[in-house]
């Protein structure tokens, strides 16, 4: 049955895929229908496992033995657990409302078809990652995640910068996916499997030193920032925008950027029994919380002010799981109610560039909410979602990561509150700003520009040179799912807390342990609720209350480097880049006048002795008589030197 949840999508991205032309009209069907039935498999899994006791709900399948050699035995073995299956109706129920809400979207695209083959190979090889047993199938899951995504994100290949976007995502991932397989080989030299029960287990009951599971902790560590787009490995995540925007919605709602939270989650336990990999995490998380915050406030294309935010957010999912058994639990809550409203906030700027002849420069927006009423109110409710406000999803699974923040203890607790509380502020602010300029105050739209033959880019879709939008509301193939979202955006976190509920479900294999702030939990909330309207404040005097030029003014020095994403490009141009060039040629060097030279010189050497020594052998006979007498005359020479001697 598990088997079932990844074999249908599978099922529909090898048909898709490889079927004929007859497909093209009802293969976007075809697709949303196995998505779908992939869901309802997940729902009838979820309502089996809510009939068995919290300590055996864990559901195990194996299919085949993959590696069947004697000392290196790998199963493609499925598991599912609370933790999996939070994750499966996530990727499944998301994924689905994204399919439907392409039907409409990508109406009008020619390969349409294909585009629905690889959104349906995207969540099958997420459910792979999220479902197996062992960590060699995950790295399966997790490599078939990233060629989904090189595929999606470069799916308007006649764009250069879509082409160029997917082989920047593809090589940066690629750096986190070493640490991954280094992790997994580590893992195998140390307890002799990837399985996750034995790892895991071993790992907590001291089967390893602490030196090795450090080790292993920041490979995986690496390999959590490439997928999540976590510092240093970021760089990819604001360009990845290029691709369709259903594409963005999947990548950062339900399926790639969730993978390096899971990842962790899931290896609670070797991170448990490593402190300074769990600091490191602590690290990455808090970095990245305010490094996306920052980069979202500066933005005007919309999806990349939604990009910083989804890396803002996951920061703070990866900063709860840093945290170990007080965080972990909150960290999944975050992520699914955050998959409601990014998921909401994508589709919803999807729907306002399907108005506006696909602009995504937001100072060329304005009014919007007067020809959009259903995007409004939906985009506006993920809005409040995000933001915190009291009542809705993020309230509470933010709050909860700020509480466990404070509660880490000492000096670090203090700070990872403080740095919380600010991103939480600056999401008001940045998000704020999303809204006034799309929604709010007088229409800002610009003429379609000319078309220009010698540019590397291709016109706006549908657009007529020197004609204005003319915005309108979406189809109801794109409205529904975003209704949908929005309940999930307003609705979600408060059901998940009553009574502790999603708490309780994951604590058998998170292990939760409530968290204990210096302060008191209300303090907190009024702290963040503060926070909260300052932020929101800030935006309204900035934007709400005086024209918004077309043009961005020049700003600040921060947001000048901001608006280049805080020169996260320029540092791995100069770093890496230059530096891979520098290493190259030193190489290169090395090899030719050192190995090379010692390699040639010595065939040389050889190749000229032999050649000499050819020469006496001319098949002359007098010379053979000549050096056999020159050769006699010598040893007589000798022996009689030694007598005399």
């Amino acid at each position: 049955m598990i088997a079932l949840l990844v074999a249908a999508p599978l099922l529909g991205a090898a048909v898709l895929l490889c079927g004929g032309r007859r497909l093209d009209r009802t293969g976007h069907w075809l697709g949303t229908v196995l998505s779908a039935a992939s869901f309802v498999i997940g729902a009838v899994l979820f309502l089996n496992m809510l009939g068995q006791g919290a300590e055996d709900r864990a559901m195990h399948q194996k299919l085949f033995s993959w590696i069947p050699v004697e000392g290196f035995q790998a199963d493609v073995a499925f598991q599912l657990d609370q933790l999996s299956m939070t994750f499966v109706l996530l990727i499944t129920g998301v994924g689905t409302l994204i399919h439907i809400y392409s039907i409409g979207y990508m109406e009008h695209d020619e390969r349409r078809r294909r585009f629905f083959g690889y959104l349906n190979l995207f969540l099958a090889a997420m459910l792979l990652l999220v479902v197996a047993d062992n960590y060699l199938l995950l790295y399966v899951g997790w490599e078939g995640v990233g060629l989904a995504s090189y595929l999606l994100i470069g799916f308007w290949q006649h764009k250069p910068s879509a082409a160029t976007a997917a082989k920047k995502a593809f090589l940066v991932n690629r750096v986190g996916d070493m640490g991954l397989s280094i992790a997994i080989m580590l893992m195998f030299t140390t307890f002799g499997t990837f399985t996750f029960g034995p790892v895991l287990e071993a790992s907590a009951d001291g089967g390893a030193s602490e030196g090795k599971l450090t080790a292993i902790g920041l490979m995986l560590l690496l390999a959590a920032c490439g997928k999540s787009a976590q510092v240093p490995l970021q760089s990819w995540l604001g360009d990845a925008m290029e691709g369709p925007t259903p594409v963005s919605a999947l990548i950062h709602a339900a399926t790639m950027v969730t993978a390096g939270v899971y990842l962790i989650t899931r290896s609670g336990a070797i991170f448990n029994a490593a402190p300074d990999a769990q600091t490191a995490v602590v690290v990455v998380g808090a970095v990245t919380l305010l490094f996306g915050a920052i980069v979202g406030c500066a933005k005007d294309d919309i999806k990349k002010a939604l990009a910083g935010s989804t890396m803002s957010q996951i920061g703070y999912m990866i900063l709860a799981a840093g945290l170990g058994p007080i965080g972990y639990a909150f960290a999944i809550m975050h992520l699914v109610t955050h998959g409601f409203f990014k998921a909401g906030l994508f589709l919803g700027a999807g729907s306002v560039m399907h108005g506006m002849n696909d602009e995504v420069d937001m100072r060329k927006y304005g009014g919007l909410r007067k020809y959009m009423p259903v995007t409004f109110v939906t985009f506006g409710l993920g809005y409040l979602a995000i933001i915190g406000f009291p009542g809705l999803s993020g309230f509470f699974s933010k709050d909860k990561i700020i509480e466990a923040a404070f509660a880490s203890g000492g000096a670090q607790g203090w700070i990872l509150g403080s740095v919380t509380l600010l991103g939480a502020g600056l999401t008001a602010y940045y998000m704020t700003r999303v809204m006034i300029l799309t929604f709010f105050g007088e229409k800002r739209w610009q003429p379609a520009p000319a078309v220009d033959k010698t540019a590397d880019v291709e016109p706006v879709a549908g657009a007529t040179p020197g004609e204005l939008p003319h915005p309108h509301e979406s189809p109801k193939s794109m409205t529904i799912p975003m209704i949908v979202l929005a309940f999930g955006s307003v609705l979600a976190g408060g059901f998940f807390s009553v009574g502790d509920r999603f708490v309780g479900w994951l604590e058998p294999v998170t292990q939760f342990e409530h968290p204990h702030p210096p302060i008191s939990v209300p303090v907190i909330t009024g702290l963040t609720v503060v926070v909260l309207l300052a932020g929101v404040a800030v935006a309204y005097l900035q934007y709400g209350r005086r024209p918004v030029p077309v043009l961005a003014p020049r700003g600040s020095l921060l947001t000048r480097a901001a608006r280049r994403d805080l020169l996260q490009d320029d540092f791995n141009h100069v770093v890496l880049v230059r530096g891979g060039e520098h290493l190259t040629r030193s190489l290169v060097y090395v090899d030719h006048s050192l190995v090379d030279g010692v390699v040639n010189g010595t065939a040389a050497s050889f190749g000229g002795l032999s050649g000499r020594l050819r020469k006496l052998q001319n098949g002359y006979a007098r010379t053979y008589a000549v050096s056999m007498f020159g050769g006699t005359a010598i040893l007589i020479a000798a022996t009689l030197l030694m007598r005399a001697v």
